[in-house]
């Protein structure tokens, strides 16, 4: 498996990226992540919608969960052809607890806890932390890359303006 070093930080310090790196242009591999324990949905079911992959790396942290709570705001002008999916390696239960409390009601919010298959089919897997790197990829009615964004420094935000002009020029 591919590792590369120094491509993001955590609080200043380097951190490893394990798996393939996911490019502007390439096709998005298909993944499978969980809603729930046995509550599996795959990227493949999504076929001709644009897709939000916001991914963090917990959000039980207070990035990770202004994060959610922006997507969340943003998606529901966005409308039913927009697909927005909030990806972490935490537990199915702390994500539906948290978005329960939180009223998150238009992400699709997705567990890559089983055997971090997202994480390093895109290349998020960040080896000292065990945590996703936080980036953003939208993908296109026909399942092409066309933003994509690897936040450099894990304690700041994501482009969410970036990421919303490539959905409009989506549609």
């Amino acid at each position: 498996m591919a590792e590369h070093k120094g491509i993001v930080t955590f609080k200043g310090q380097p951190v490893t990226l394990v798996g393939e790196e996911v490019k502007l242009g390439d096709t998005a591999p298909d993944f499978t992540a969980y809603k729930g324990l046995n509550d599996a949905l795959k990227l493949s079911d999504t076929k001709g919608s644009v897709v939000v992959l916001s991914v963090a790396p917990s959000v039980d942290t207070r990035v990770c969960a202004a994060q959610l709570r922006a997507f969340n705001k943003e998606a529901t002008a966005l409308g039913p052809d927009v697909k927005v999916w909030f990806v972490t390696l935490d537990l199915p239960f702390a994500l539906g607890r948290f978005s329960a409390a939180e009223g998150i009601q238009n992400v699709t919010v997705l567990s890559d806890y089983k055997d971090r298959e997202f994480g390093e089919k895109y290349g998020l897997y960040m080896k000292e932390l065990g945590l996703l790197a936080r980036s953003t990829f939208v993908l296109n009615r026909e399942g092409k890359v066309v933003f994509r964004e690897i936040v450099k420094e894990m304690t700041h935000e994501p482009d969410y303006d970036g990421a919303l002009k490539a959905v409009r020029e989506s549609l």
